[in-house]
């Protein structure tokens, strides 16, 4: 007999609608829909989805307590003796939904699984309460996802232990696991030491966190005589986006001259990103670029003055280390040219 699975699921996938729907409160469907349908086939009999959770992306990561109630009663309700979850790729508010609810089945006593770009903000908050396989960064990656899911969710039931995360292919999840050796920890660590020195390969029995810690530079003292600028991850470009700005996963970011342009309006500018309802920003783009604020504050001589150019690409799955190289090479560019702050708004 097939185990019964429950899958868990936005309303993109749920096929409900994009991020103007984003708010879609939660709902149960009898069976697989989306990519449930594809894991149902990768699953090949051995197991089945026999309920569908969807859930809008804004709704769960703003209403977490109420989500995780419902997750908890559907998997009662339908006898599940597992929970799915996604893929989410990089999503950042659906790998959020999808930690939560295999975090949610997994304090049951379930076995649970969801799978994310590892970039994604679930895996960090998420990966110690459940297993999170690692994806591409967008559905361009869904076959393969949907294959290391299933073959990982199938292990999960069987009851096999699992093993390190090098080797059954998981995202490590910070969890210690005792374990006995031959050799006591004085001589291990010594033979580890010997391998780093001479430029072998060797793995560490205890690997420590990296921590990206930025140093706050100091407050400014002349705000009346600064040079302020703003840069933005929210995607307001000029009207038909000319750089091309791609409204996930960016590849570029673009700089735009605001010299004596007092205001934004729907005339002018517009929003390239594509991780948001686009609404209000392309009403006014102000609200998420303030050239109309910064302008009263300079016109009060508040600041001295607001910089020409301002920067602009899209934080909607653009990877981390692209964000990073972008960040030096803006900061570069507007320290060259005597600016004292930035003003960073995203979305």
């Amino acid at each position: 007999m097939a185990f019964r699975i429950i899958h868990y699921i936005n309303q993109f996938f749920g096929g409900i609608g994009g991020e103007e729907l984003a708010d879609h409160q939660p709902e149960t469907r009898e069976g697989a829909v989306g990519p449930g349908l594809a894991l149902n086939r990768a699953f090949n009999g051995e197991a089945e989805i026999v309920a569908t959770i969807i859930c809008g992306d804004n709704y769960c990561v703003g209403h977490q307590e109420e989500a995780a109630k419902l997750i908890a009663s559907t998997v009662k309700r339908y006898n599940a003796e597992a929970l799915i979850a996604g893929p989410a790729f990089n999503a950042g508010r659906y790998g959020l939904a999808c930690g939560l609810a295999a975090s949610v089945a997994a304090s049951q006593g379930l076995p649970s699984l969801t799978a994310m770009y590892p970039e994604n903000p679930g895996v960090e908050i998420y990966k110690a309460g459940a297993y999170i396989l690692p994806t591409g960064d967008s559905a361009r990656g869904m076959g393969k996802a949907v294959a290391d899911m299933s073959v990982f969710l199938l292990k999960l039931l069987s009851g096999r232990k699992i093993g390190a995360p090098e080797t059954e292919g998981y995202i490590e999840r910070g969890v210690r696991v005792n374990a006995f050796y031959e050799e006591v920890g004085a001589e291990r660590a010594v033979r580890m030491l010997l391998k780093k020195i001479k430029g072998e390969e060797f793995r560490t029995e205890y690997k420590m966190p990296v921590f990206d810690r930025v140093r706050p530079r100091p407050g400014l003292k002349d705000l009346a005589r600064a040079t302020i600028a703003l840069v933005t991850s929210g995607g307001i470009v000029p009207k038909g986006n000319p750089d091309h700005i791609a409204a996930s996963s960016a590849r570029n970011y673009g700089a735009y001259n605001i010299d004596g342009l007092a205001d934004l309006t729907a005339e002018t500018h517009q929003t390239a990103h594509g991780g948001y309802d686009q609404t209000y920003a392309n009403e006014d783009p102000d609200r998420v670029l303030p050239v109309d604020a910064l302008r009263k504050m300079e016109k009060e001589g508040r600041i001295g003055k607001l910089f020409s150019t301002f920067y602009s690409t899209v934080g909607n799955g653009t990877a981390v280390a692209s964000a990073k190289k972008w960040g030096g090479e803006i900061g570069a560019k507007l320290k060259n040219e005597g600016v004292q702050a930035v003003i960073l708004t995203s979305t």
